[in-house]
């Protein structure tokens, strides 16, 4: 049983996360980014399928071992998502056929987008925009209720499973250490080729455009991801229409908060009070022991 102390807390933390929820998916919708925000750029017509991109993931990220080498090319026979199954990375890169029957491949992660659905959707701010650019999650603030899985428009937070009193959400943070670090992602500094460019968004905008001006012939007319979603902060080129690299093509130009800001603002005390509850309860089961030995030492005063 729940002491009374806990279950007032629990009534205290469906309060306080319902007011930080609705006000944390309100403001999503006056975010501008800062001007400087770092992304990235893939160019498809570069890419050769090494997956090193995979491998360095893996190791920067000190994720558990592949199930199977990444040098593996039999992994391109079906669509892979990141982190689910056997791909223990935060990215994967899939084989798609091109114009001329030659083979194009794709990394797939997150997009990191501009104005981040996920972010708005989390009902305690565990998801976060960075300053710097990536979209980054906060394993302390978490309650595991899968929000952000659900709100996003490119199908890309994954949950880990192992345990229900630990979730984790996994998903392409853009090495963001890393790059606080003064460094680059893994991804990009491993790829031989480079078709990862790691910079400013705004600069990766305008060598993308080049590259398309320059070569009219070899690129689509269009940068994945400068407006798609409202932006996001990994972009794309290409040398084939993107619906033939199973890239969504419904997400529009508008960001998800921004068309949800509405619904949300009236009924943000129903849906966001469902996560915060059962979080409320899952601390006050935690803050239990130490609940009850206070109880105790009570009774043992007044004996």
């Amino acid at each position: 049983m729940i002491s009374r102390r806990d279950f007032l807390k629990v009534g205290g933390s469906i309060v306080a996360w319902s007011i930080v929820g609705s006000e944390h998916a309100v403001a999503a919708e006056d975010f501008t980014g800062n001007p400087d925000r770092v992304g990235m750029l893939t160019d498809t017509t570069r890419c050769i399928g090494c997956r090193r991109c995979e491998a360095a993931c893996n190791k920067a990220n000190k994720l558990p071992e592949a199930k199977t080498s990444f040098e593996d090319t039999t992994v391109f026979e079906e669509k892979r998502k990141p982190y689910v199954a056997d791909v223990q990375s935060y990215t994967a890169v899939n084989r798609y056929e091109g114009e001329d029957g030659k083979p194009v491949y794709r990394k797939l992660q997150c997009m990191h987008c501009d104005e981040p659905a996920c972010v708005s959707a989390c009902p305690v701010a565990a998801m976060k925009k960075s300053k710097e650019g990536p979209v980054v999650w906060d394993e302390k603030l978490c309650i595991g209720c899968r929000y952000c899985i659900t709100a996003c428009p490119f199908y890309v937070p994954a949950f880990e499973y192992s345990s229900a009193f630990e979730p984790k959400i996994q998903k392409c943070f853009m090495c963001h250490q890393r790059i606080k670090d003064g460094l680059i992602p893994a991804c990009a500094e491993a790829c031989p080729v480079e078709a990862i460019t790691f910079g400013k968004r705004k600069d990766l905008i305008k060598a993308a455009k080049q590259r398309i001006w320059g070569e009219p012939d070899k690129y689509i007319d269009h940068v994945y991801g400068e407006e798609e979603a409202g932006g996001t902060g990994w972009m794309y080129i290409s040398g084939v229409p993107f619906e033939k690299l199973g890239f969504p093509e419904n997400v529009g130009i508008t960001s998800y908060p921004k068309l949800t800001k509405d619904f949300l603002s009236m009924v943000n005390l129903t849906l966001v009070s469902w996560p915060a509850l059962l979080g409320g309860f899952y601390l006050a089961s935690h803050q239990k022991p130490h609940a009850e030995h206070k109880e105790e030492s009570v009774k043992e005063e007044h004996k």
